[in-house]
């Protein structure tokens, strides 16, 4: 078999543990229960009289679960495909594999398909509860069927993506990083034409057909539309939903062609390779004041002797800080050199994020509340998922690589390790903090912000980041497997924010009254909060985070309603108070119980 070998070396050599099937049943759990809150906030609210209301709630809760599902799995496939591939690459675990007698095509396709069964499982799990929610009427099974093609389409292409770039770069942080600002730029670029900023109408098609067929946001909210019209400009296509899907099958071949065919050249990396025995360029560095053959140094030619120094001239050395582990993360290349590319990404969805609002401006509409955040929200989540991802990473990686038992075995401190991981973390991270804080000061210069929002916004901007970075901390120090421990510390993120906006979302779609709707979220609330209890506590069971764990998706709900309900006051206490504490609850017993944390052994005085 193509992808036999190592399919089999990651689910069936390996047992299955018990959150695999927890994870199952939470899943389809979470989403039945989204189905009930919004039975019970429709009931609660309104008068449920015939059949044509009950049709109606079934297709507002497709077009409120359907771009979910779209969203979990495109986020989760993408990143456990690229942390996999990663984690081989830290354990120096794919060079083994690279020296057996596996083709090129088992090798990555396995990766890639082992990486992707336990999404593909989740995805089958929810198969049956969609085609449940039929008999509500609304929705038609060529819809569901569609969603669920549309969904599997894209979890294979996003996947495919998450490797190959994991394949092709070294550091499990770029791999991470690239691989998610590839997936906003190609969903941002689409709502960018799907807005008319570039046309209205390219070949004959309109630009809202030609993003729905290039997208998957757009294909998904596609096929979330009863009895969507054909469009004659597609041909036998027909939608632009199966345009889609002939778009990603195709592109999922394309890039797991170009990982097959480059990955012996990609990897190992050139850090990894032997020198090569032919002799080298001739160059040139002065060194104690001599011309130094770097060319001799490459063959390990012994180096001048002594004698040869001119008086008084000293070895060039590098002064290292009184903290170690943050002059390493300042000074050095700790995560490649190509981390340059991430920012030169991550600048030009800042530039369009920012030409959106200067466009706006310029044609002389007036920047509201609700456009203001639609255009921020996405730059400001992106900017939280980087600079968690650059947390986590930067602790999965020495574990990886052995080194973080090096650190172990020192004379460095418990604060000096936390501190200067997080430091590292800010310094590495900056353009990601700094312009979302900049983008909000253009906005008060152009009047749309007031000076009290600009501070409010501001600094709950900065405890949030904070908020990211230890959360990534505390995640890789808790957890020793890396893919565990990305999965968890990104998973907090998209539930805390993604999850609970997606009950906002609900309480729009269904009704204005959000007093009357409260008790049906509770529940949710306490159960969400029983799971980061479990992800981020049960190891090292601590009251604060406790506490913390309960109020932090309580907090979040509260502050996004009221922003809804515009009370920045509210919002600005609820989200420092909240997210402030659970930083602080993370943060004090990484460097109060070190040993405990990582398992050390030595004891501090």
């Amino acid at each position: 078999m193509f992808v036999g070998p190592v399919f089999t070396r990651e689910f069936t050599i390996a047992p299955r543990r018990l959150r695999v099937y927890v994870a199952r049943s939470v899943y389809v759990g979470s989403l039945l229960g989204l189905m009930v809150i919004a039975w019970l906030m429709l009931t609660g609210t309104q008068l449920v009289r015939d059949v044509g209301d009950l049709a109606r709630f079934g297709t507002i809760v497709f077009q409120i679960l359907a771009p979910l599902q779209l969203v979990v799995a495109v986020f989760f496939s993408a990143v456990l495909a690229a942390s996999a591939v990663s984690q081989e690459k830290d354990r120096r675990t794919l060079i083994l594999l690279l020296l057996t007698n596996l083709s090129n095509s088992e090798l990555v396709l396995g990766k890639l398909l082992a990486s992707l069964l336990g999404m593909l499982v989740l995805l089958v799990a929810a198969a049956p509860l969609f085609m449940a929610s039929i008999l509500l009427g609304g929705i038609s099974f060529s819809q569901v069927g569609q969603m669920g093609a549309v969904t599997l389409a894209s979890v294979l292409v996003c996947g495919s993506l998450g490797s190959t770039v994991a394949l092709w770069r070294e550091k499990a942080f770029q791999s991470l990083t690239v691989t998610v600002m590839a997936i906003v730029l190609w969903v941002v670029f689409w709502e960018v034409v799907a807005a008319g900023v570039l046309g209205a109408e390219w070949a004959g098609l309109s630009c809202e057909a030609w993003a729905a067929g290039l997208s998957p946001w757009r294909a998904v909210l596609e096929t979330t539309v009863p009895l969507a019209q054909p469009e004659p400009a597609l041909g036998p296509l027909a939608h632009p939903v199966y345009l889609y899907m002939v778009v990603a099958a195709a592109g999922a071949v394309l890039i797991n062609g170009v990982a097959i065919a480059m990955v012996r050249v990609w990897n190992p990396s050139r850090e990894a390779q032997p020198r090569e025995q032919e002799e080298p360029s001739r160059q040139k560095e002065s060194i104690w004041g001599v011309e130094h053959d770097l060319a001799a140094s490459a063959r390990q030619e012994p180096a001048a002797p002594a004698a040869v120094r001119p008086a008084g001239a000293v070895a060039r050395t590098r002064r290292v800080w009184d903290n170690p582990v943050l002059w390493r993360e300042m000074r050095t290349w700790a995560y490649g050199r190509r981390i340059l590319l991430i920012r030169l990404v991550y600048l030009l969805l800042f530039g369009m994020a920012a030409g959106g609002l200067i466009w706006m401006t310029h044609a002389g509409a007036a920047i509201d509340r609700g456009e203001g955040a639609l255009a921020l929200a996405p730059l400001f989540l992106l900017s939280l998922f980087l600079v968690n991802t650059q947390a986590v990473t930067s602790l999965t990686s020495e574990r990886d690589a052995r080194a973080m038992d090096l650190l172990l075995v020192t004379d460095l401190t418990a604060k000096e390790i936390v501190y200067g991981k997080l430091g590292g973390v800010v310094y590495n991270t900056k353009e990601m903090i700094v312009l979302p804080i900049l983008l909000c000061g253009w906005l008060w210069w152009q009047g749309v912000l007031g000076t009290e929002n600009l501070i409010f916004l501001t600094v709950g901007l900065l405890v949030l980041f904070a908020f990211a970075a230890m959360l990534g901390i505390h995640a890789g120090m808790n957890y020793f497997n890396s893919r565990t421990a990305v999965a968890v510390s990104l998973g907090t993120l998209f539930f805390l924010f993604v999850g609970m906006a997606t009950c906002m979302r609900m309480m729009v779609a269904f009704s204005g009254s959000f007093q009357a709707q409260l008790q049906p979220f509770v529940a949710f609330t306490i159960g969400g909060g029983i799971g980061l209890y479990v992800a981020l506590g049960a190891r090292n069971p601590s009251t604060a985070i406790g506490v913390a764990s309960f109020a932090c998706p309580l907090a979040t709900f509260y502050a996004i309603t009221s922003f809804l309900l515009d009370k920045p006051m509210a919002v600005f206490l609820v989200t420092i108070v909240a997210y402030g504490f659970m930083t602080a609850a993370m943060l004090v017993p990484a460097v109060c119980e070190f040993d405990v944390a990582t398992g050390r052994t030595t004891i501090e005085d």
